[in-house]
């Protein structure tokens, strides 16, 4: 049998990882500054992870929601704290499609409507209801197509009210920071603007934090550097398992729940639980946001200075680097030539980065070297 073939994959085979570094069958080490889409947050085999799951599965590593699973609590309640979102409720599932998929049906239950609105360059997933959301029409399947969802233009707050007063909409979903979209941040007057109008007509304000949520910019969700913003809906994956599959939703206190509204089989079990309990106590323990931060400040400056470097955007370590250039080639040399990871975004001519949050002040420098040397050597392909 051979694997069904949707991805386009780099020439490497990585065979042990720690913190930000892999390495091949071939025992080559290479520098990762994409930890798999966002998802390796702690840095691969952090000790505290992995002991944490090598207990949990000396105990019990899986039963379904029909029993009481005490792990889920203490989850819940070290999530809220660390988050700043202690009245918030939880429901836990398996990736961030998963979590996008819930939110809509949340919103879409509590306001009694069918409609969402989305921006442009946004991607919430590829299953039914998220990718309907998502700026790909080639990823779009004619069984997804729909009516009553509305990609709107970015930053255009006049296009959001036009058609909320349409009516039918029972939500806006918004990244908190644009990941494959190529990083673009939403300033702090769209965000406000689109919670205020949300309230007005009667719709509920989801932030896809799947990909910069869980520390990334220097926040716990990128959406908290908007002060004063408490989204109905808060959707999280990728970072919050360190590489164990796991999603899930904050919900607001005012949305009230019912047997049977939501339901997921492997959602909540408790090697997900485990592993996102140890991801929390690294965050908090070593301080990863406030590091995240300060490398942000130290990378982007840096960036910013190279030549053939036309625009950095970003947060903390979720960053967006716009070359004179394509991108493909010198994501390319950094892999064979630096054996550096780095990540492609829908536009292509921009680079990628989301390193692990304990990323080292010397490997982003070697990582800096590293690109100064390709960009100075070649000319534009523009």
């Amino acid at each position: 049998m051979n694997l069904f073939d949707v991805y386009p994959l780099m020439e490497v085979s990585p065979e042990k990882a720690l913190g930000a570094k892999l390495w091949d069958e071939k025992g080559e080490e290479y520098l990762d500054l994409y930890g798999g889409h966002a998802v390796i947050s702690i840095g691969h085999s952090h000790p505290h992870f992995n002991q944490r799951i090598k207990e949990q599965l000396d105990k019990i590593s899986f039963y379904s929601n029909s029993v009481q699973i005490p792990i889920q609590k203490t989850f819940a309640e070290k999530l809220g704290e660390v988050s700043a979102y202690p009245d918030y409720q939880l429901f836990l599932c398996n990736s961030g499609a998963e979590a996008n998929e819930n939110a809509l049906k949340l919103a879409s239950f509590a306001k009694e409507k069918s409609g969402f609105i989305s921006f442009s360059g946004a991607f919430h997933g590829r299953t039914s209801g998220a990718v309907v959301l998502t700026d790909n029409p080639k990823i779009i399947a004619p069984s997804n197509q729909r009516d009553d969802v509305h990609i709107l233009p970015w930053n255009d707050l006049m296009a959001v009210e036009t058609q909320l007063k349409n009516g039918n909409i029972a939500g806006i979903i918004i990244e908190g920071i644009q990941g494959v979209g190529g990083i673009h941040v939403p300033d702090s007057a769209f965000l406000m603007g689109l919670s205020d109008l949300a309230k007005k007509y009667g719709a509920m304000l989801i932030l896809d934090e799947v990909q910069s949520g869980y520390g990334r910019t220097g926040r716990f969700f990128a959406h908290q550097w908007t002060a004063g913003l408490r989204p109905d809906l808060i959707t999280m994956a990728k970072g919050m398992g360190n590489g164990f599959p796991i999603g899930g939703v904050l919900i607001h206190p005012d949305i009230k729940s019912s047997y049977g509204l939501l339901g997921t089989t492997f959602g909540g079990n408790h090697l997900a639980c485990a592993a996102g309990l140890a991801v929390l106590e690294v965050i908090e323990n070593e301080k990863l946001m406030e590091h995240a931060n300060k490398m942000g400040t130290f990378l982007i400056p840096a960036l910013q200075k190279l030549t053939g470097v036309r625009a950095v955007r970003g947060k903390g370590l979720m960053i967006g680097i716009d070359l004179d250039r394509e991108a493909g080639p010198v994501r390319s040399e950094l892999v064979k030539k630096y054996r550096i990871f780095t990540g492609s975004s829908a536009g292509k001519h921009t680079i990628r980065l989301l390193p692990p949050l304990n990323i080292k002040t010397n490997e982003l420098s070697s990582f800096l070297e590293s690109l100064k040397k390709i960009l100075d050597g070649a000319s534009p392909l523009i």
